[in-house]
């Protein structure tokens, strides 16, 4: 017959013996035959063609959901969607080299000492949408703190309410803001843990910022999301703690496919009447002019980040960029609760 055992295979395909496996079970590239007494895998040379392109596919970060759907097209539909793949990738490359220059310039604090005088300019909102029935997402601004929490379950109004009011009652914009911030979320977490303790499906997320008069410190668990609005760029400050953010860190969907899954807003973080859960946190270097949104999923599922950055850069104070949000928000159907909390650093 002249088959090839899956070691020489895996040497002329340039893949792995163990990735051969896998693709196996993924039903990518299955064997021609399996030897019945030792369970040995056994490869045409004819596949070989097929085997290199998964190799290459792979190279470019490609998921293999992805590459399944690619080995069965035409070669010509075949060659659409690898450009059209790679289009993408590159679109995520050019916002996370954002990211990175703004972290790059984040983390040395070159050349942008912040002058004593720089205060924020608030404002918050939320709203119902068109279609839930409860009212369960709470936003929060004052002089010194920005909140969002997006509460779910059956209590789920109760526990944005005390995780926000939580808070509000620690003392805040003082000291190590980063640490007042950090104890003011664990007194947050208990407090959503007392209330709902009996409501295992019952929590919330929760997005805050502190202003110190001279730092900010983000804390953050869940969904809800924060954003920079710095020359012009925005950038997401925060990384999502759902089921499917995890398959797109970890190669099994595009962020493309991700904004369709049926299960984007499982999430995999959040206070609840469990354990509790690690938040993430994140000091800032203000700037006169940036600007900061917060917002729960109602928000960013609904608007891509084009159009958040259309309405930010376009619109003047706090209260009119989110009405125009809000507006925006129920144009496109508000399928969900939505709350907004934004800042503007300006000088005094």
């Amino acid at each position: 017959m002249g088959l090839l055992t899956i070691g020489a295979f895996a040497r002329a395909s340039g893949l792995t013996p163990k990735a051969l496996r896998l693709y196996d079970d993924l039903g990518l590239l299955a064997p021609a035959m399996v030897d019945p007494q030792t369970g040995y895998r056994h490869y045409r040379r004819d596949q070989l063609d097929q085997a290199r392109l998964v190799a290459w596919l792979r190279r470019i970060g490609m998921p293999l959901a992805r590459i399944t759907s690619i080995t069965r097209l035409s070669s010509e539909a075949a060659a659409r969607e690898v450009a059209e793949f790679w289009d993408q990738v590159e679109a995520e490359v050019a916002e996370r080299r954002a990211v990175a220059s703004f972290l790059v310039e984040h983390l040395s604090r070159k050349d942008h000492a912040v002058p004593t005088e720089l205060l924020l300019r608030c404002a918050a909102v939320d709203d119902r949408g068109l279609v839930r029935p409860l009212h369960q997402d709470v936003a929060y601004a004052d002089d010194h703190l920005l909140a969002v929490a997006d509460g779910f379950g059956p209590r789920g109004e109760q526990a944005s309410a005390v995780a926000v009011e939580a808070l509000t009652r620690h003392r805040l914009g003082a000291g190590d803001v980063l640490v007042a911030l950090r104890e003011a979320a664990g007194h947050a977490d208990e407090s959503v843990r007392t209330a709902v303790a009996s409501e295992s499906e019952t929590g919330t997320t929760l997005t805050a910022l502190v202003w110190s008069g001279s730092q900010l410190a983000l804390i953050h668990i869940g969904d809800s999301r924060a954003y920079l609005l710095r020359d012009g760029e925005l950038l997401r400050l925060t990384h999502d703690h759902t089921v499917v953010q995890e398959m797109v860190d970890d190669g099994r969907l595009t962020a493309a496919e991700a904004e369709s899954h049926p299960h984007r807003a499982m999430l995999v973080r959040a206070l609840h009447g469990g354990r509790p859960a690690p938040h993430d946190s994140l000091l800032q270097e203000p700037r006169h002019g940036d600007r900061y949104l917060l917002c729960s999923d109602g928000v960013h599922a609904v608007l891509p980040e084009e159009v958040l950055r259309e309405v930010l850069v376009g619109t003047t104070g706090p209260e009119e960029v989110l009405a125009e949000l809000v507006r925006r928000v129920h144009e496109a159907g508000a399928p969900d609760n939505m709350a907004c909390a934004l800042a503007d650093v300006v000088t005094r």
